[in-house]
């Protein structure tokens, strides 16, 4: 991919337009003939009639149509570790923490220095977690990859759900139908469902997070409340990607995640041959550097929902089918308070995975690169050792979490963990020791006993 700084489009949800040839970009959406000989084609995220405050539409003008290429056929060997709604699944009210998530060692080069038998970002796709299933657009999947081949005359696409990648390790330099998007850890890319994408891998083995929600709804910024116009995540900090096209062209694989199975085609032209688009339908990616956090200046730890970057919005206001939110570095001040999270029993499902550096809950065990599900009503907080340091410590302004930074994928709905999560990935059989030396500090006394 071009070593040229790229130029993005700013702005959440905002309806862009983009042109990489002078011209190319036509005043109406089909006409009878386009500029420079391009097909007009449209990418429809949502339903025709669906409201317009809620209707994605994105018109590409490319140089080749969609719809020229063979049959698709399955590949059932290509990757057995993808959830398919059946019952691959297995429901346990566990807590469960895993080491981090194995990468793909370093691959050995071929002819001309390309990678032989290395794993893609698509191979390397391993479902941790799911609920409901993409045939009825209802629920999600909690996925990791891990990978150290980029992906060569080769394209992906998700035709069941929206992909908000994380990467923990290693940057991620991802060339859409629209354009490209560069993005490393403490980075997120969404790619939304239909588009096609490749992933090349600038520093080798790669791993990270990822969450695809397979409902009819997309991604928002929460809404804000009494904060005000201004905070969490601003809409101004989110990038799209300018039209970027590939000429002459190549014969390239198109493999499609269908159903949680993949079918690959193959055609004579690269699908990244999008010379003009315009819309609102599109992939972006967003720095969490930028988070504006918000927090409590006088007592108590507030709620974690204050820590939200995006939520997927369900039925019932204020209880989303998944929020996505992190713990950045910020200032501790609260007065006479347990400062790290509380013991808490929630009505939510709560995915954590750690980007780098440490989690202020946990004083060892959870790891970057590795992962926690807690969830519904199974009760967690923070272990023994951050309990009774907590308990002592002086409580002077003090921040947290400088050069670290978790996150987690919460849920209303009730997660089931895949086979590999529990028998093959790197689990901690001893997660639950790190609660049970928690002291007995009642005596009848209002003070209770000392630590």
């Amino acid at each position: 991919m071009p070593g040229a700084e790229i130029k993005y489009l700013s702005g959440f949800g905002g309806s862009f337009e983009s042109e990489a040839l002078p011209g190319a970009l036509p005043n109406h959406n089909s006409p009878q003939k386009c500029p420079y000989g391009l097909y007009s084609e449209q990418i429809s995220g949502t339903a025709f009639t669906a409201p317009r405050s809620h209707n994605l539409r994105s018109w590409v003008f490319r140089i080749q149509p969609s719809v020229s290429h063979t049959p698709y056929a399955p590949t059932p060997t290509l990757n057995s570790h993808l959830h398919k709604g059946d019952d691959s699944l297995v429901v346990t009210p566990n807590q469960i923490r895993w080491s981090p998530f194995p990468l793909p060692p370093k691959s050995t080069s071929g002819e001309n220095g390309s990678v032989k038998d290395g794993t893609t970002f698509v191979t390397g796709l391993k479902t941790v977690a799911a609920a409901g299933g993409a045939a009825t657009r209802n629920g999600l999947a909690v996925l990791v990859y891990g990978a150290n081949k980029s992906m060569e005359n080769q394209a992906f696409y998700s035709a069941d759900g929206d992909l908000l990648i994380v990467p923990q390790e290693g940057r991620l330099h991802i060339r859409t139908e629209l354009g490209l998007l560069h993005a490393e850890p403490t980075e997120i890319v969404i790619i939304p469902r239909g588009i096609k994408f490749a992933v090349e891998l600038p520093d080798g083995p790669s791993r990270g997070y990822i969450l695809e929600t397979y409902e009819n709804r997309h991604w928002e910024l929460p809404d804000l409340g009494p904060i005000g116009a201004n905070g969490l995540a601003n809409p101004r900090d989110f990038h799209y990607p300018s039209a970027d096209f590939v000429h002459p062209s190549k014969p390239c694989e198109i493999i499609a995640k269908f159903g949680g199975t993949l079918h690959s085609f193959s055609q004579k032209h690269t699908p990244f041959d999008v010379v003009a688009w315009h819309g609102n339908y599109a992939p972006f990616k967003y720095d969490l550097k930028r988070f504006n956090t918000i927090n409590t200046v006088s007592f108590d730890h507030p709620d974690p929902s204050i820590f939200t970057v995006l939520t997927l919005k369900g039925d019932v206001p204020g209880v989303a089918i998944a929020d996505f939110v992190i713990f950045p570095p910020r200032w501790m001040v609260a007065e006479n308070t347990f400062r790290p999270p509380w013991f808490h029993r929630n009505c939510m499902s709560e995915f954590m995975g750690l980007i780098t550096g440490s989690y202020d809950a946990k004083q060892g065990g959870f790891l970057p690169g590795g992962g926690s599900l807690h969830s519904a009503f199974t009760a967690h907080g923070p272990d023994t050792a951050t309990f009774l340091k907590a308990s002592k410590e002086e409580l002077k302004p003090v921040k947290i979490g400088t050069g670290s930074l978790a996150f987690m994928f919460e849920t209303s709905l009730m997660l089931s963990v895949s086979k590999w999560a529990l028998e093959e990935a790197p689990i901690q059989h001893d997660y639950l020791e790190c609660w049970q030396e928690m002291p007995v500090l009642f005596d009848g006394t209002p003070e209770g006993k000392k630590l």
